[in-house]
């Protein structure tokens, strides 16, 4: 998997040491102070509406996920091979929860007014998947893993394509890029345990992908 580095280094402020003549340095005194360097700057108005639905979804997304690995966990956490592995991918959702919900809190966003659904669904989801199997289980990873890699694609092109980011920006798209990278790392684990020999593998993984698009939808306005 090729992953993106992002460009977040600032350039240093140019401070100058060495000693001046007593005029100079009253010269200097009356001089007006250079403008902060650009990416210090404050969000503009446009920005934060820009990115609030943003962080919204991204936090919602997260919850289903997390609640999806719970549902998982709750049906196959007695499979002593499987459950580590279930809890490294849950694990890693709790991280990228505890990310955007500080993102909520520091850009005082509006949290998506149904989070209980996500969490009910999301564990629905999760365990209704495996109590059809192991392979059922990891063909919703999968699904679920390619909608969000593909959405936080489509979210980095869009922050990249912001002329003069701040570090707010900068952090924001540090953070998609690494839940990214996190997310695309379950849906090649799924496949690599047998995700695409569940029964019916196409129908289910297309209704997944689909109430995930869904959700993305609605979460981004609700």
């Amino acid at each position: 998997m090729v992953k993106r580095t992002l460009a977040t280094q600032i350039p240093p402020l140019n401070n100058n040491n060495n000693s001046s003549s007593s005029s100079s340095s009253s010269a200097n005194n009356n001089t007006t102070h250079s403008a902060p360097l650009p990416n210090h700057r404050e969000l503009t108005d446009e920005e934060k509406e820009f990115i609030a639905p943003m962080i919204r979804v991204d936090q919602s997304g997260e919850v289903g996920a997390y609640y999806i690995y719970k549902g998982q966990i709750a049906v196959l956490g007695h499979d002593p091979k499987l459950r580590p592995l279930l809890e490294m991918m849950w694990d890693q959702e709790r991280g990228h929860l505890e990310l955007f919900s500080g993102l909520i809190s520091e850009h005082r966003v509006r949290p998506s007014l149904l989070r209980p659904l996500w969490e009910v669904a999301g564990f629905a989801v999760g365990a209704g998947t495996a109590l059809l199997g192991k392979e059922a289980a990891m063909a919703c990873t999968e699904a679920v893993e390619t909608v969000i890699g593909d959405h936080y694609n489509d979210q980095l092109r869009e922050l990249q394509a912001i002329r003069n980011p701040n570090e707010q920006i900068k952090y924001l798209c540090k953070t998609v890029a690494k839940c990214r990278d996190e997310e695309l790392e379950h849906h090649d684990i799924a496949v690599d345990h047998d995700a695409r020999q569940a029964p019916l593998h196409s129908l289910l993984s297309a209704v997944i992908k689909q109430g995930c698009k869904t959700a993305i939808w609605v979460a981004s306005r609700v």
